[in-house]
Protein backbone atom coordinates (compact mmCIF):
# COMPACT_ATOMS: atom_id res chain seq x y z
CA UNK A 1 0.00 0.00 0.00
CA UNK A 2 2.85 2.39 0.82
CA UNK A 3 4.33 1.70 -2.63
CA UNK A 4 1.04 2.68 -4.26
CA UNK A 5 0.87 5.94 -2.30
CA UNK A 6 4.49 6.77 -3.09
CA UNK A 7 3.97 6.12 -6.80
CA UNK A 8 0.79 8.16 -6.85
CA UNK A 9 2.56 11.04 -5.07
CA UNK A 10 5.50 11.02 -7.51
CA UNK A 11 3.13 10.82 -10.49
CA UNK A 12 1.08 13.69 -9.07
CA UNK A 13 4.18 15.83 -8.57
CA UNK A 14 5.37 15.18 -12.13
CA UNK A 15 1.90 15.83 -13.56
CA UNK A 16 1.55 19.11 -11.66
CA UNK A 17 4.98 20.22 -12.86
CA UNK A 18 4.07 19.21 -16.42
CA UNK A 19 0.83 21.20 -16.26
CA UNK A 20 2.72 24.26 -14.98
CA UNK A 21 5.08 23.94 -17.95
CA UNK A 22 2.06 23.77 -20.30
CA UNK A 23 0.72 26.91 -18.62
CA UNK A 24 4.06 28.68 -19.15
CA UNK A 25 3.96 27.64 -22.83
CA UNK A 26 0.96 29.95 -23.25
CA UNK A 27 3.18 32.93 -22.41
CA UNK A 28 1.91 33.28 -18.85
CA UNK A 29 4.60 33.86 -16.23
CA UNK A 30 2.82 33.24 -12.92
CA UNK A 31 4.04 33.32 -10.20
CA UNK A 32 6.60 35.84 -11.53
CA UNK A 33 5.81 39.25 -13.01
CA UNK A 34 7.72 38.58 -16.26
CA UNK A 35 9.62 35.88 -18.16
CA UNK A 36 13.06 37.07 -17.00
CA UNK A 37 12.03 36.99 -13.31
CA UNK A 38 10.46 33.56 -13.80
CA UNK A 39 13.61 32.23 -15.44
CA UNK A 40 15.85 33.61 -12.69
CA UNK A 41 13.63 32.15 -9.94
CA UNK A 42 13.17 28.71 -11.51
CA UNK A 43 16.55 28.14 -13.17
CA UNK A 44 18.86 30.73 -11.67
CA UNK A 45 19.69 32.13 -15.13
CA UNK A 46 18.10 34.27 -17.80
CA UNK A 47 16.74 32.00 -20.52
CA UNK A 48 13.62 31.58 -22.63
CA UNK A 49 10.44 30.13 -21.21
CA UNK A 50 8.84 30.07 -24.66
CA UNK A 51 6.92 27.07 -26.03
CA UNK A 52 10.03 25.66 -27.73
CA UNK A 53 11.69 25.32 -24.33
CA UNK A 54 8.84 24.34 -22.04
CA UNK A 55 6.67 22.11 -24.26
CA UNK A 56 9.29 19.33 -24.54
CA UNK A 57 9.77 19.48 -20.76
CA UNK A 58 6.01 19.26 -20.25
CA UNK A 59 5.89 16.20 -22.52
CA UNK A 60 8.71 14.48 -20.60
CA UNK A 61 7.12 15.28 -17.23
CA UNK A 62 3.63 14.10 -18.26
CA UNK A 63 5.02 10.93 -19.86
CA UNK A 64 6.98 10.20 -16.69
CA UNK A 65 3.90 10.79 -14.56
CA UNK A 66 1.86 8.42 -16.70
CA UNK A 67 4.52 5.70 -16.59
CA UNK A 68 5.06 5.94 -12.82
CA UNK A 69 1.32 5.79 -12.19
CA UNK A 70 0.95 2.84 -14.58
CA UNK A 71 3.81 0.96 -12.91
CA UNK A 72 2.31 1.67 -9.50
CA UNK A 73 -0.95 0.12 -10.73
CA UNK A 74 0.79 -2.97 -12.15
CA UNK A 75 0.51 -1.89 -15.78
CA UNK A 76 3.05 -1.63 -18.56
CA UNK A 77 5.55 -4.23 -17.38
CA UNK A 78 9.21 -3.59 -18.05
CA UNK A 79 8.62 -0.38 -20.00
CA UNK A 80 6.93 1.48 -17.16
CA UNK A 81 9.41 0.09 -14.67
CA UNK A 82 12.32 1.37 -16.80
CA UNK A 83 10.72 4.80 -17.10
CA UNK A 84 10.14 4.85 -13.33
CA UNK A 85 13.86 4.12 -12.83
CA UNK A 86 14.67 6.93 -15.30
CA UNK A 87 12.42 9.30 -13.34
CA UNK A 88 14.20 8.33 -10.11
CA UNK A 89 17.59 8.93 -11.74
CA UNK A 90 16.57 12.28 -13.23
CA UNK A 91 15.18 13.52 -9.94
CA UNK A 92 18.30 12.34 -8.10
CA UNK A 93 20.56 14.19 -10.55
CA UNK A 94 18.51 17.37 -10.11
CA UNK A 95 18.56 16.95 -6.33
CA UNK A 96 22.33 16.45 -6.29
CA UNK A 97 22.83 19.48 -8.55
CA UNK A 98 20.70 21.42 -6.07
CA UNK A 99 23.08 20.39 -3.31
CA UNK A 100 25.93 21.64 -5.49
CA UNK A 101 24.21 25.01 -5.88
CA UNK A 102 23.54 25.17 -2.14
CA UNK A 103 27.19 24.38 -1.36
CA UNK A 104 28.40 27.05 -3.77
CA UNK A 105 29.93 24.56 -6.22
CA UNK A 106 27.61 25.86 -8.95
CA UNK A 107 27.01 29.55 -9.55
CA UNK A 108 24.02 30.85 -7.60
CA UNK A 109 24.13 34.10 -5.62
CA UNK A 110 22.93 33.49 -2.02
CA UNK A 111 20.64 36.53 -2.17
CA UNK A 112 18.76 35.34 -5.27
CA UNK A 113 15.21 33.95 -5.37
CA UNK A 114 16.57 30.80 -7.01
CA UNK A 115 19.02 30.15 -4.18
CA UNK A 116 16.25 30.33 -1.57
CA UNK A 117 13.76 28.29 -3.64
CA UNK A 118 16.42 25.72 -4.50
CA UNK A 119 17.40 25.27 -0.87
CA UNK A 120 13.90 25.30 0.61
CA UNK A 121 11.84 23.62 -2.13
CA UNK A 122 13.43 22.29 -5.31
CA UNK A 123 16.27 20.21 -3.83
CA UNK A 124 14.41 18.56 -0.93
CA UNK A 125 11.39 17.77 -3.12
CA UNK A 126 13.57 16.30 -5.87
CA UNK A 127 15.57 14.16 -3.44
CA UNK A 128 12.45 12.88 -1.67
CA UNK A 129 10.70 12.16 -4.97
CA UNK A 130 13.81 10.42 -6.32
CA UNK A 131 13.87 8.14 -3.28
CA UNK A 132 10.13 7.42 -3.60
CA UNK A 133 10.40 6.71 -7.34
CA UNK A 134 13.32 4.35 -6.72
CA UNK A 135 11.28 2.51 -4.08
CA UNK A 136 8.42 2.16 -6.57
CA UNK A 137 10.71 1.01 -9.38
CA UNK A 138 12.55 -1.48 -7.15
CA UNK A 139 9.39 -3.41 -6.38
CA UNK A 140 8.16 -5.75 -9.01
CA UNK A 141 4.51 -5.37 -9.86
CA UNK A 142 2.43 -7.51 -7.57
CA UNK A 143 -0.62 -7.09 -9.77
CA UNK A 144 -1.12 -9.69 -12.48
CA UNK A 145 -3.04 -8.63 -15.53
CA UNK A 146 -5.67 -11.26 -16.29
CA UNK A 147 -8.65 -11.48 -18.55
CA UNK A 148 -12.13 -11.14 -17.05
CA UNK A 149 -13.27 -14.45 -15.58
CA UNK A 150 -9.76 -15.96 -15.57
CA UNK A 151 -8.20 -16.50 -12.17
CA UNK A 152 -4.54 -15.58 -11.81
CA UNK A 153 -2.35 -18.52 -10.91
CA UNK A 154 -0.09 -18.13 -7.91
CA UNK A 155 2.69 -20.48 -6.80
CA UNK A 156 0.81 -21.15 -3.54
CA UNK A 157 -2.40 -22.07 -5.38
CA UNK A 158 -0.52 -24.39 -7.75
CA UNK A 159 1.27 -26.05 -4.84
CA UNK A 160 -2.00 -26.56 -2.96
CA UNK A 161 -3.64 -28.09 -6.02
CA UNK A 162 -0.69 -30.41 -6.54
CA UNK A 163 -0.74 -31.45 -2.87
CA UNK A 164 -4.48 -32.20 -3.00
CA UNK A 165 -4.08 -34.27 -6.19
CA UNK A 166 -1.62 -36.70 -4.55
CA UNK A 167 -3.06 -40.10 -3.53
Amino acid sequence: MRNKRAGTAVAGLLAADGLVHLYWATGATWPAPDERSLSLAVLGLDTSFGPGAVLPLAAVLLTGATAVLAHTRGRGGRATRAVTWAVAAGLAVRGLAGLGWAAGLLDSPPDSAFYVLNLALYTPVCLAAAWAAAQVAARRNSHQTTFPGVRASTPQASESAATRARP
